[in-house]
């Protein structure tokens, strides 16, 4: 059935990119790989095709109309694809729905959208929340939050390299916390220069609040690019603080590319993990590359910290703590 509805989805919008007045354009990525993958745990080691170790596999319809005065209307459809077998997220659109207007005053939109704090780890992580080792680990149960459903958002124009990003979601709930998701971002890009930071406010139980921050930073100097990070989730209860810190760097020469970075991760319980990663990326052309992965972290006896990619994970199973898990792949990606 979601197949059939994204064949009718694409059938509708090719007439529309063919005229020379369309608004609308159909874009997309495709990642593959070859994977070892190894939790660490026995019996845990697997070779495997992945979608998405460097960038999620995707189609998407992005839409704008000018309604005059420097005002648009706006909209952005993504659903996540899986090269390996073929299937599509479990919701069509669940990467990125919204609609909305955009102008001098910035741009409002409605619907499923990352988060304040998602825009921060993403500009200010070396892999780009993409290879194995990248930040995405840190999103999740428990941990920070990346998309918000049923959300109102608003993201300002540049002011001097100044943006600032807020975010309203809904729970919906009708009794009980209204599991309401509020964010704030700031963020300056200029010069060669990255600082960013967010926050989010959950009302998840009726104890309290969940809090989640982070702080990004990175610069650029001719071939090589720092970026790091620090994020902390604080879920309602004691002992629940997560925290995890990156620092990474790339080096590009010609065509090539070289990615590092460390990762570190803990638990207020005492569960502490540390992570490596470097990878190498070699342009074919403007859209396509082939490249090579390689991640590993070092539990100690509290934890099961995991590796994740844009599109894999590799978690120890949650009896085996103390395993080290792993990953190295080859892939190519081509984006259109």
């Amino acid at each position: 059935m979601q197949c059939k509805l994204m064949a009718a989805v694409l059938a509708a919008a090719i007439p529309l990119c063919a005229s020379a007045q369309s608004s609308v354009t159909i874009y997309g990525v495709a990642d593959a790989a070859l994977a070892k993958e190894d939790t660490g745990a026995p019996g845990g080691s697997r070779t495997v095709v992945n979608s998405g170790n460097q960038s999620t596999s995707r189609v998407g319809f992005r839409g704008v109309e000018d309604l005059g005065n420097g005002l648009s209307a706006v909209f952005n459809l993504e659903a996540g694809v899986a090269l390996d077998t073929g299937m599509g997220d479990s919701s069509l659109f669940g990467r990125r729905s919204v609609v909305g207007l955009k102008g001098g005053f910035g741009s409002l939109l409605v619907g499923r959208e990352y988060t304040p704090i998602a825009d921060v780890a993403n500009a200010s992580d070396i892999n780009g929340q993409g290879f194995y080792g990248t930040n995405l680990n840190s999103f999740g149960a428990n941990r920070l939050t990346r998309r918000i459903s049923n959300s109102v958002n608003y993201k300002s124009n540049s002011m001097g390299g100044v943006i600032v990003s807020a975010g309203y979601g809904l729970g919906e709930t009708l009794t009980g916390p209204s599991l309401d998701l509020m964010g704030l971002a700031v963020e300056y890009k200029a010069n060669n220069i990255y600082l960013g930071a967010g926050y989010h406010q959950i009302e998840r139980l009726a104890s309290g609040d969940d809090k989640e921050m982070i702080f990004g930073a990175g610069f650029t100097a001719g071939a090589i690019e720092v970026r790091g990070n620090y994020m902390v989730a604080n879920p309602t209860g004691n002992n629940n603080k997560y925290e995890q810190a990156n620092a990474g760097v790339s080096y590009t020469f010609g065509s090539n590319k070289i990615y590092g970075n460390f990762q570190q991760s803990k638990l207020e319980g005492g569960a502490k993990g540390n992570g490596y990663s470097v990878a190498y990326s070699y342009a074919l052309s403007k859209r396509t590359n082939v490249y090579t992965s390689y991640a590993t972290i070092r539990n100690n006896n509290k934890a099961t910290f995991g590796i994740f990619s844009a599109g894999a994970t590799v978690v120890p199973p949650a009896g085996a703590v103390g395993s080290d898990p792993s990953a190295f792949s080859v892939g190519v990606r081509h984006s259109f």
